[in-house]
C-alpha cells in the first residue's frame, strides 16, 4: 500500500511519544507534550486505508483539522493505518490517542466501527468521531455519515448530458453497502436523464486496502470500460481513483471524481482538463463542527446526517466547462430541487 509521508505541522515530538504513536502507525502531525501532565489538547484523526495523499476521503478529512487548528489553536494529531493491520491495532490507535488527551478523537472511515466503539468505552470523557458509518452507538460517539446516493443522482445526470458514445461507466473501490449508495444513485441519475444509456460497472477487490488503495487496478478497470466503449467514468475508490482518472485523461475522455474537489488536487493537475466534476461530500466540515463543539463544551453525538439539502454534498464546479454548461447546470438544478423536495426518490442499492 503507497504511504505518503507529511510535514509536522506544529512543534516537535518528544522521542517517548513519537515512539508510542510509531508503534500504532503514522507519527503525528503535533504530538509534543504540553503543560498539563503531558496531556495534548485539541483534534486528533487517524486515517482509513490510502492515508493522507488520496487526494480524496483522507485528504478532505486533513482539511477539516487544519481548520480546526487554525481557528482554535490548538494541538492536533493525523495517524497513518498500517498495512494489514487488525481492529486491535485500530482500537490502540485510539486509545493511544485519548490517553494523551486529544479531543475529539475521529477514525476516518467505516473500518474504525469497532475500534471507536471500544475506545469510546474506555474513555468516555471524550468524544469520539466516525465518518461513514452510522452503526456505532454510545454517549460520547459521533457518527457522521452523508447522503452519497443524493449528490451521485447528480454526477449520473452530468455523465448522460456529457456521453457521447450513450455509454458510461463507475468503479467502485469495494463492493460494500457504502459503495453500492454511489452506484445506486448514480445508476438512477443515468437512467432518469435517458434510459438507454449503457453503464459498466467494476469494483476492483474485496480487500479494502487494495480497493482503495490501488491505482493501478483503478486505471485498468477504467481502460477496459473506455476501451469498451464508456466516455465517462464515475469512481468512488478512494486513491485507487487516480487510476481512474488517469486513464480517462489518457483516453481524452472524462472522469468524475468523488470526496475532494479532485480538479483542484494538485497532485491531479495534470489530469484536470478530464475532472469534468467531482460528487464531494463535507468531511472536512463534518470533523470542524465535531471539533468545534467539543471546543464550545456541547459535544456532538448520534447520527448526524449532511445530504444535499444541508450542503454538505455537492458536485464541484471549478471545471469552466462543467459551470458554463447552460444546459447542464439547468438539469442538475431541476434534478437537485426534486431530490430536495422528496419529488426524486434516490435508491440506496
Amino acid at each position: 500500500m503507497r504511504r505518503v509521508s507529511r510535514i509536522a505541522v506544529a512543534g516537535t515530538a518528544t522521542a517517548s511519544l513519537a515512539l508510542a504513536l510509531s508503534a500504532c502507525g503514522g507519527t503525528s502531525s503535533d504530538a509534543q507534550s504540553s503543560d498539563d501532565g503531558g496531556k495534548a489538547k485539541g483534534l486528533a484523526i487517524a486515517y482509513d486505508v490510502g492515508g493522507r495523499g488520496d487526494q480524496s476521503f483522507n485528504d478532505a478529512a486533513y482539511e477539516g483539522l487544519l481548520k480546526s487548528q487554525k481557528e482554535f489553536g490548538y494541538k492536533t494529531a493525523d495517524q497513518e493505518p498500517k498495512d494489514g493491520e487488525s481492529d486491535d491495532d485500530k482500537t490502540q490507535r485510539l486509545v493511544q490517542l485519548a490517553k494523551m488527551g486529544y479531543n475529539p478523537v475521529v477514525g476516518i472511515g467505516y473500518s474504525y466501527a469497532p475500534a471507536v466503539k471500544e475506545a469510546a468505552a474506555k474513555y468516555p470523557k471524550t468524544t469520539f468521531g466516525i465518518v461513514d458509518d452510522s452503526s456505532v452507538q454510545g454517549k460520547n460517539i459521533a457518527d457522521l455519515v452523508f447522503q452519497e446516493n443524493e449528490v451521485s443522482y447528480l454526477a449520473g445526470v452530468t455523465a448522460a448530458l456529457k456521453t457521447k458514445t450513450d455509454h458510461v461507466g463507475f468503479v467502485g473501490g469495494v463492493d460494500n453497502a457504502l459503495i453500492n449508495k454511489f452506484e445506486a444513485g448514480f445508476r438512477q441519475g443515468v437512467a432518469d436523464t435517458k434510459k438507454s444509456i449503457k453503464v459498466d460497472v467494476q469494483y476492483l477487490d474485496e480487500d479494502p486496502a487494495k480497493g482503495f488503495a490501488s491505482p493501478d487496478l483503478g486505471k485498468a478497470a477504467a481502460e477496459k470500460q473506455l476501451e469498451d466503449g464508456a466516455d465517462v467514468v464515475y469512481h468512488a475508490a478512494g486513491l485507487s481513483g487516480q487510476g481512474v482518472i488517469e486513464a480517462a485523461a489518457a483516453a481524452k475522455k472524462y472522469a468524475i471524481g468523488v470526496d475532494s474537489d479532485q480538479y483542484n488536487q494538485e497532485a491531479l493537475a495534470k489530469y484536470k482538463s478530464s475532472i469534468i466534476t467531482s460528487a464531494t461530500k463535507g468531511v472536512a466540515e463534518s470533523i470542524y463542527k465535531l471539533a468545534k463543539s467539543v471546543q464550545d463544551g456541547k459535544p456532538e453525538t448520534g447520527v448526524i446526517t449532511g445530504n444535499l439539502k444541508s450542503g454538505e454534498v455537492a458536485l464541484a464546479d471549478s471545471n469552466p466547462e462543467f459551470k458554463n454548461d447552460a444546459k447542464l447546470q439547468a438539469a442538475l438544478k431541476k434534478a437537485e430541487a426534486g431530490i430536495v423536495d422528496g419529488s426524486v426518490k434516490v435508491p440506496v442499492k
